[in-house]
């Protein structure tokens, strides 16, 4: 049985462990002009990097070449580039290239999978961050509406 203010010292508890991070503090990590870009040199740019190198090393899976709605597309992205440090998912055809960012702690396996929304059939681009480099690999998602081809 919980006493009276139990839960205000559970919060406490929290907080003082970073458990609980004020909004304000959450949303200075939030590199808003990197998700505001429209092309793959003003992401990369916005991100802090230069001309990205593709990759074999770089592998997309469970992704479906079609997809049937744009609103939810599964995107899988597997790295072996050691040192991996963030994997961003790009969608070349949307208003805001930037569909996704995801900085992975070291130790972690670089492997993720997500659903993007895409305005419109076309390359996904997933740009990998390791050693202070980048790295690209793409891929040609088509986006069906109502049945017909994007």
């Amino acid at each position: 049985m919980m006493r009276a203010g139990g839960g205000a010292t559970l919060l406490g508890l929290l907080a003082a462990a970073g458990g609980l991070v004020p909004g304000e503090v959450r949303a200075a990590a939030w590199n808003r002009a990197a998700f505001d870009t429209r092309s793959m040199d003003a992401t990369i740019q916005a991100l802090g990097g230069s001309a990205p190198t593709r990759s074999r090393d770089i592998t997309f899976f469970a992704t479906p070449d079609i997809a049937e709605n744009g609103a939810v597309v599964p995107v899988g992205v597997t790295s072996a580039i050691p040192g991996t440090e963030s994997i961003a998912i790009l969608v070349e055809k949307n208003p805001n290239m930037l569909a996704a960012l995801f900085n992975l702690p070291p130790g972690t396996e670089p492997t993720l999978s997500t659903r993007v929304k895409m305005a419109q059939s076309s390359n996904v681009y997933a740009l990998v961050k390791a050693d202070g480099r980048y790295y690209v690999a793409a891929k040609e998602i088509r986006v069906t509406l109502g049945g017909c081809g994007g």
